[in-house]
């Protein structure tokens, strides 16, 4: 997995310049913006990511860059900075994901928590994404009559009424189902349908 990035965003130099000091010390890779638009304009390496957010900028604020990563679909742990908090703010931020609404003048136990917390969830969703990918690629290896058998197993149907939907046997049935359970190394129904609805298999009616 690629190293963790911390981006600070924060049109206060001297407080920009404080916490990369800070997280530098702590051995974190960070770089800092003084605007939304020059982290946007920026390229940002892939991995995970935690974004170290001012809510009131100059310009596009923090929670207009919240609401610009989510269209961009770019999905992002983000730990607000703010001088005068307020619960409405607050609100409206942890509901679109927020991870931390720090308050300044905040300590630097209340920031490194914050990012550990931002850290943990991104590289859980990191690790999610991966395994996406590889089962995804996983399903892309099997035969048409594979997928069609796959995704009437994960409804729950017995082999012998999935043989009568699809017009064969139900040896074949079992042939096929035990490919499948083969190619991505599970064994279980439950495995099977829990890697269906990952994928977004979209399944027959019952």
């Amino acid at each position: 997995m690629p190293t963790p990035m911390i981006h600070v965003v924060d049109d206060d130099e001297g407080l920009r310049a404080s916490l990369v000091s800070l997280l530098e010390s702590y051995d974190w890779p960070v770089a800092a913006y003084a605007s939304a638009d020059e982290f946007l304009r920026a390229r940002r390496p892939e991995g995970p990511c935690c974004l170290i957010l001012d809510i009131q900028m100059p310009g596009a604020d923090g929670l207009d860059l919240q609401a610009e990563l989510k269209r961009l679909g770019q999905e992002h742990s983000i730990i607000f900075l703010t001088g005068h908090g307020t619960i409405p703010l607050t609100v409206k931020a942890m509901r679109e994901g927020a991870v931390e609404f720090l308050t300044k003048p905040f300590t630097e136990e209340q920031l490194m928590r914050a990012v550990e917390m931002a850290m943990h969830r991104e590289t859980a969703r990191m690790s999610e994404l991966q395994d996406s990918a590889a089962l995804q690629a996983l399903y892309d290896k099997l035969t048409p009559r594979e997928k069609e058998v796959f995704a009437h197993v994960a409804t729950g149907r017995m082999n012998k009424v999935i043989a009568g939907v699809l017009n064969v046997s139900e040896v074949t049935i079992k042939v096929h189902r035990r490919r499948v359970m083969d190619k991505f190394g599970i064994r279980t129904l439950a495995d099977l349908v829990r890697i269906a609805s990952q994928l977004g298999i979209e399944l027959p009616q019952r």
